[in-house]
């Protein structure tokens, strides 16, 4: 029987593909050759379903070469680049069963960073940052509805202007800080009222954005990491109710049971502390937090 070209095209490119895993089988850990082998299946696939150009890979080389040269100490273009693309939100959902009641996680994002200042209960973590005061309050229990007390609580947000402290270049701490829950698990802080901002768009995710017609803003939000000997560590952050984003999220974040009412304060009504904020309006927001137990060693097998 004649081989038709096709068939020989075909026979060239399920070869490499072959030769290509072969290249793992003595891979010492097989997690890893897993991973790898897979990566490689799927990749080809990809390359052979959309026939790429050079030109293209080319241009996709171009685009991860500019993702690394404008990541630092205080962006991670990469990170980015998975927001957008949905891949850590899927990551998340995968390792992050919803379960018993448990507080949903959702994404870390680019701007989380170590070394915050340590607030007392009812402490501002907003360190003078611009935006309207907001009372933010709630307990942290397990799934039993234990309170845990001593939980860490890591707190952050943009200011009213969409910026994270960090994209400042003056090198100051504003709206960032960690606190930890009384003997009951409650805690108390004066945070921002959330505001929509969009992800950094001035790079390599920027423009891929632009070019596909997707906009860079994020649904208002703050962020919150949960950490308790003995628990999981819970990485997610609260949205605005009513807030006309949360359905086009830029790295697809929301989840319905992190969407919460700020209930807006007009100026002049008594705040939960006593603190005077003359002629300004603020908000306020519970936040309960539920933490399922550390998995086991041994989860995954």
């Amino acid at each position: 029987m004649t081989v038709t070209t096709d068939d020989q095209q075909r026979q060239v490119e399920d070869e490499l593909v072959q030769t290509v895993l072969a290249s793992f089988r003595n891979a010492p850990d097989p997690r890893l050759k897993q991973l790898m082998e897979a990566l490689v299946r799927h990749l080809h696939a990809f390359l052979r379903e959309v026939r790429l150009t050079e030109a293209e890979w080319q241009h996709a080389i171009d685009f991860l070469t500019a993702a690394g040269h404008i990541t630092n100490d205080n962006r991670q273009e990469f990170i980015l680049l998975s927001d957008v693309l949905g891949a850590s939100m899927q990551t998340i959902n995968m390792n992050n069963e919803a379960s018993a009641g448990a507080t949903e996680a959702t994404v870390v994002g680019p701007f989380f960073v170590e070394g915050s200042p340590e607030i007392p209960l009812g402490g501002d973590m907003a360190f003078g940052a611009p935006g309207e005061p907001c009372w933010v309050e709630g307990t942290v229990t397990d799934t039993d509805g234990n309170p845990v007390p001593g939980t860490r609580l890591e707190v952050w947000e943009a200011d009213e202007d969409g910026l994270y402290d960090v994209q400042y270049d003056d090198g100051h701490t504003a709206g960032r800080a960690h606190l930890y829950t009384d003997d009951q698990g409650r805690y108390a802080f004066w945070g921002l009222t959330p505001t929509p901002y969009p992800i950094p768009h001035d790079g390599p995710v920027g423009r891929l954005l632009e070019e596909t017609g997707r906009s860079p803003l994020r649904a208002s939000h703050l962020h919150f990491m949960a950490t308790a000997p003995g628990l999981r560590t819970l990485v997610t952050h609260i949205f605005v109710e009513g807030d006309q984003l949360l359905d086009s999220d830029a790295v697809f974040g929301v989840k319905d049971s992190l969407v919460k009412r700020f209930e807006r304060q007009a100026a002049g009504t008594p705040t939960p502390d006593g603190r005077d904020l003359p002629g300004q309006s603020w908000s306020r927001v519970r936040f309960d937090i539920v933490l399922l137990p550390e998995p086991s060693p041994d989860r995954s097998k």
